[in-house]
């Protein structure tokens, strides 16, 4: 597992962007005192169950590869020339 170059950018904007997407998908409504931890096992579950992300072996799924996971996809979003992908 490659580490991206501005993964840690990466995995905060995942979270933003997932949150918004299980709120708008009325399955979660986080809340102010959700770790991130929680955040980012909630998004990546939801992610594989909703076809959006290719799902990790279980034995391989871990708070570093899900993050790791969520900045791909995240990444994966952002339009060519996007500062983060840089």
């Amino acid at each position: 597992m490659k580490k991206l170059k501005h993964e840690a950018e990466l995995v905060k904007e995942a979270i933003l962007a997932g949150m918004k997407y299980g709120e708008e998908r009325g399955v979660v409504e986080f809340e102010a005192t959700d770790s991130a931890s929680d955040k980012i096992q909630y998004i990546y579950r939801l992610l594989v169950h909703d076809k959006k992300i290719q799902p990790l072996p279980e034995e391989q799924v871990s708070q570093q590869t899900m993050r790791h996971k969520l900045a791909l996809w995240y990444s994966k979003q952002l339009p060519k020339g996007h500062p983060l992908l840089k």
